[in-house]
């Protein structure tokens, strides 16, 4: 691609002419974009993977009306997911959370409290990190390994503080928006439209119509090919030796793949 910039544009006016630019270039080329790294602190969003793999979460905060409903749609087609639980809401359901490790899914940390954890010191972040993995641990007996942030909220100190604390924080790419009360078909419809080799999908287990979206979300999963797994096993994770890099997006890859 060449760009052109005349020598008397004002540098603020050349500046945007070449930030046009190189938008037009990803978009044309958006497989170029997610080479570039970045070293600013990002949980992982999703995944660069050539397979047809993916993984569904829930998030658990509040409510348990529907988590056993949950349970059984899962069991019925088979699927393992992830489910991120707040202190509190293992503290108020320990039942609901060993039904979840019994039928093998995975319980992650969605924080003690649900605090802003913008507004926590580091090690204040740590303490709460320890006080729900203890938790978990005590009925399930695994520690979790991962957190998805309470709000989905961080900054750089937050994502700096869960990783030196041993933990990796995850996002998602597909945001279902059972959250807000939309439809069955809606839910089915969003997700779908968007569903990409790597992706995270986010759920969440007291939503009003998650339970009636989710059998055909699954179809639709398993019909085009994709094999649904917990969240550790689609990301890259060091214990199998391989580094990995964070985009810009949220997206990670081998190390490898930056070259």
């Amino acid at each position: 691609m060449k760009i052109v910039v005349w020598r008397q544009w004002p540098a603020g006016l050349t500046a945007l002419v070449l930030a046009i630019c190189m938008a037009g270039y990803v978009a044309m080329y958006p497989s170029a974009a997610w080479a570039y790294a970045t070293d600013k602190p990002l949980p992982i969003y999703c995944v660069d993977t050539d397979q047809k793999t993916c993984a569904i979460s829930f998030d658990a905060a509040w409510g348990n009306e529907d988590t056993q409903m949950l349970i059984d749609i899962l069991e019925e087609y088979q699927v393992k997911a992830t489910f991120f639980v707040v202190g509190d809401w293992v503290n108020k359901y320990p039942e609901s959370v060993k039904a979840l490790s019994d039928a093998g899914h995975e319980i992650m940390s969605h924080s003690n409290h649900h605090d802003h954890y913008n507004n926590l010191s580091a090690e204040q972040i740590q303490a709460d990190l320890q006080a729900c993995n203890e938790q978990i641990e005590a009925i399930t007996g695994v520690s979790p390994t991962l957190i998805r942030c309470p709000y989905g909220e961080y900054d750089d100190h937050v994502i700096n503080a869960i990783r030196d604390y041993g933990m990796e924080p995850i996002q998602w790419n597909i945001d279902s928006w059972d959250w807000m009360g939309i439809s069955a078909s809606e839910i089915t419809q969003r997700i779908t439209e968007r569903m990409e080799p790597g992706s995270i999908v986010l759920f969440h287990n007291a939503a009003d119509h998650t339970p009636e979206a989710l059998p055909s979300i699954l179809e639709m999963m398993l019909e085009q090919g994709y094999t649904v797994v917990p969240i550790s096993k689609l990301i890259i994770s060091g214990e199998y030796n391989v580094d990995y890099t964070i985009d810009h997006t949220g997206r990670q890859f081998a190390a490898e793949k930056a070259s």
